[in-house]
């Protein structure tokens, strides 16, 4: 899969060989990875930040419902143009907010420990990206739901689904094979979906044990 430079807000992308598949005879795919941002003006990383630190503060008082566009360039005492210059839209507002975290977790898949990082069996590794993902959407599930473009078309796009995506192919190659793969990492993503998960937990009242469980069965069963 080749690298697929995103326009602002989206954040830019690099691509990496994923780990293990020249190991196993299998096509070198490409992982996009999220870069770190590039270097800022100081006057457009100071804007940056008091944005940011105004929406974290509207979060802690009122929650995601509380986090407008208008309201964050008040909090911050930005211009309002300023505001979308900078992130382009209210959903790329929120997932700026979670970057730290979302960074940490890619990290994590790619090259971190067994079983979510290399070195355990694709089985494991599988499960142990799904079980992860539930204890992301447990901290940050509002966050997740609200930074999730509105359109499916622009979220299938994002570098952050990419990534997810093509890390489930890369294993999925080895587990059911090459034909396979690319739907069942869709399938699977979509169970991991922030917006279901928190109507499994709130609504139907299912416990993350509940949720991990299932999600292990999922994965013996492909």
């Amino acid at each position: 899969m080749s690298a697929t430079t995103y326009a602002s807000p989206m954040p830019e992308v690099r691509t990496a060989p994923t780990e293990r598949a020249s190991a196993v005879g299998l096509p070198m795919a490409e992982l996009p990875l999220v870069e770190s941002p590039r270097r800022e003006r100081a006057d457009a990383a100071r804007n940056r930040e008091a944005l940011l630190e105004a929406a974290k503060r509207l979060l802690e008082r009122h929650g995601p419902e509380g986090i407008t566009m208008d309201a964050v360039s008040c909090e911050a005492g930005v211009g309002k143009g300023t505001l979308f210059r900078r992130f382009g839209d209210r959903a790329s507002l929120f997932r700026a907010l979670i970057d730290d975290r979302e960074r940490a977790f890619q990290e994590a898949f790619i090259r971190g420990p067994a079983p979510l990082g290399p070195g355990a069996p694709v089985s494991e590794r599988l499960t142990a990206f799904g079980h992860a993902m539930f204890e992301l959407i447990e901290d940050h599930g509002a966050l997740l739901v609200e930074s999730t473009p509105v359109s499916p078309g622009l979220w299938y796009g994002h570098p952050v689904y990419i990534t997810y995506r093509t890390h489930l192919v890369a294993l999925l190659n080895e587990h059911v094979g090459a034909q396979r793969a690319p739907y069942l990492a869709d399938v699977l993503l979509a169970a991991l979906d922030p917006d279901l998960v928190l109507y499994q937990r709130r609504a139907l009242g299912l416990s993350i044990d509940e949720l991990q469980q299932g999600w292990r069965q999922l994965i013996e069963s492909l």
